[in-house]
């Protein structure tokens, strides 16, 4: 629990926009900046099993902070970052499908969008408990690995197809406008 405790301290010494956010309130109201982020962390944990649009704030915490990160990653010279961020998305949008189907089973448990949310923050964690990257290696890879030559050969076969018919359409449509044109 200490180590939780110092990994908080840290980001409240952090520069950014949410640090900042809490010296002004801590400035303006007096109340020290640790109780003010613990009383947020609070609401919105009540929130997200009690109120309203938890769903929207859940896919919110799900996205808006990954897309940060992703950007700056992608701006930044380092690949390990991008490296993080690709295996976040991968498994966000697995679990993305997963729900669509299971969605009405699933919005039937209580405080599941907490549940989501608290996924979702642990597939974002950085170090070695980062959820993404443990689903990545002990169940996306290995399938993929497994797989993935069936996969492209039904994708290429589908993409010849695609291109078959696209060709077919654009040549019938030529004929088509060559043959009004002739009409007129």
């Amino acid at each position: 629990m200490d180590g939780l405790r110092q990994r908080f301290e840290r980001f409240l010494e952090q520069r950014n926009l949410v640090t900042e956010t809490l010296r002004a309130l801590e400035a303006k109201t007096g109340v020290d900046k640790r109780y003010l982020a613990a009383g947020a962390a609070t609401l919105l944990s009540l929130y997200l099993l009690f109120g309203h649009g938890a769903s929207l704030l859940c896919n919110l915490i799900g996205f808006a902070y990954p897309a940060y990160a992703s950007i700056k990653a992608i701006e930044s010279p380092s690949k390990e970052d991008d490296t993080v961020w690709l295996t976040y998305w991968v498994v966000y949008g697995l679990f993305g499908l997963a729900e669509f189907f299971s969605d009405l089973l699933l919005s039937w448990f209580p405080f599941y969008y907490a549940g989501k949310c608290a996924f979702l923050l642990f597939c974002m964690v950085p170090g070695p408990w980062n959820g993404a990257h443990m689903l990545y290696h002990r169940a996306i890879r290995p399938l993929f690995l497994k797989h993935h030559e069936a996969v492209d050969s039904i994708v290429s076969d589908l993409s010849g197809q695609a291109l078959d018919v696209a060709a077919g359409v654009t040549r019938d449509g030529k004929e088509s406008m060559t043959h009004l044109q002739k009409v007129k």
